[in-house]
């Protein structure tokens, strides 16, 4: 299987399936001699880890990191940093069932055609437990980007159901199982999501991911732009469909005058901007404004609720999926996204450094 590993200068390979032993993810391009810690790391996979809330998956696992390379003394020594996490509550025997039938909406049927053969256990690399890999890299990648650059997530639709931006409160976040910026709005979901989940059922959500004090100047204007790299980030995280920087799609509702991000004289000669439709990248250079982009993640395709399928032999059939899942899994996406956008962030910081010298 190609396609495991993601970056160019700061680049990470992911292994490991769902049910096997262990997960883990190999960080290389790291600068030497850099604070790192397992104790740096693991509060961002906690941030990420299931079973925190009745909204997540119940399968309970520390997800525990372990350095097994890379590090030397708290410094990191330039040469490949080794992660690895322990599997401990697997329950293979809840997939039997489904062992011979396709899941729709799931990557149980294009797996089982391109490879032959497809591990079942929880959608073994498809599954997204995968996701803790990443979350994994992301906490190497804001030790490249230091404290000058912050990324922070958030989920600003679950369903339908949509934030309001006047009640937008970043401090909020922490303060509810959704990562919700908005209070009330978390409120109204914890109904709703609870009627999903006794349902048998799920639901769609969207991750808003913004990363501020990025310099002006990353990424290239052509095939290598920032907006790009960020769009492949975001897309390679499972069930996501759909990605926007800044106004997205709503931009295409817009005239140029509204459109426009005008600039006055700042202080050092630096531009003011008077908006941010841009998400902060222009021509596929960031500009020094927020760097904001969204993504829209599927429902989760293991549900009770009876679908209709075809199994190996291509005889119809009936299909619902018992075992653990998360009833909207863009809730633990919002971590998995601000892991993305720090190693896409960390991987262009250096390449600017080696093309520019600064």
């Amino acid at each position: 299987m190609a396609g495991n590993s993601f970056g160019t200068l700061f680049r990470f390979t992911t292994w490991g399936e769902s049910h096997g032993p262990a997960i883990g993810v190999v960080v290389d391009g790291c600068p030497s001699l850099l604070p790192l810690a397992e104790s740096d790391i693991q509060p961002w996979l906690d941030k990420r880890r299931p079973g925190q809330s009745r909204y997540t998956t119940q399968r309970q696992e520390p997800d525990q990191v372990r350095i097994l390379s890379g590090v030397f003394e708290g410094r990191t020594t330039g040469t490949p940093i080794s992660l690895m996490i322990e599997n401990t509550d697997q329950r293979s025997k809840d997939y039997g069932d489904i062992a011979s039938k396709f899941r729709p909406g799931h990557a149980d049927y294009t797996y089982w055609k391109k490879y032959g053969i497809r591990d079942y256990r929880g959608g073994g690399r498809s599954s997204a437990r995968e996701t803790a890999c990443r979350v994994a890299a992301g906490a190497v990648a804001r030790a490249v980007l230091g404290s000058a650059i912050t990324v922070r997530g958030a989920l600003v639709q679950i369903g339908p159901h949509k934030v309001d931006r006047a009640r937008w409160d970043w401090a909020e976040v922490d303060n509810n199982p959704f990562f919700c910026p908005d209070a009330q709005a978390a409120s109204q979901w914890a109904d709703y999501l609870d009627g999903i989940r006794k349902s048998g059922s799920s639901v769609g959500a969207v991750v808003e991911v913004v990363a501020s004090g990025v310099p002006v100047g990353l990424g290239d204007p052509l095939y290598d732009k920032l907006d790009s790299d960020l769009a492949r980030a975001m897309m390679t995280i499972n069930a996501v469909k759909g990605v926007e920087i800044g106004n997205g799609f709503d931009a295409a509702s817009l005239t140029g005058e509204e459109n426009a991000d005008e600039m006055r004289a700042g202080p050092e000669g630096e531009p003011l901007f008077l908006s941010n439709h841009a998400g902060g990248i222009l021509g596929g250079i960031s500009t020094g404004q927020d760097v904001v982009v969204r993504f829209a993640v599927k429902p989760t395709s293991s549900i009770l609720t009876p679908r209709r399928t075809i199994d190996v032999n291509g005889a119809e059939t009936d299909i619902l999926t018992k075992g653990r899942h998360d009833p909207c899994v863009g809730i633990r996406a919002v971590p998995v996204g601000e892991a993305m956008m720090a190693c896409v962030l960390a991987d262009h910081l250096l390449r600017q450094r080696a093309q520019q010298g600064r």
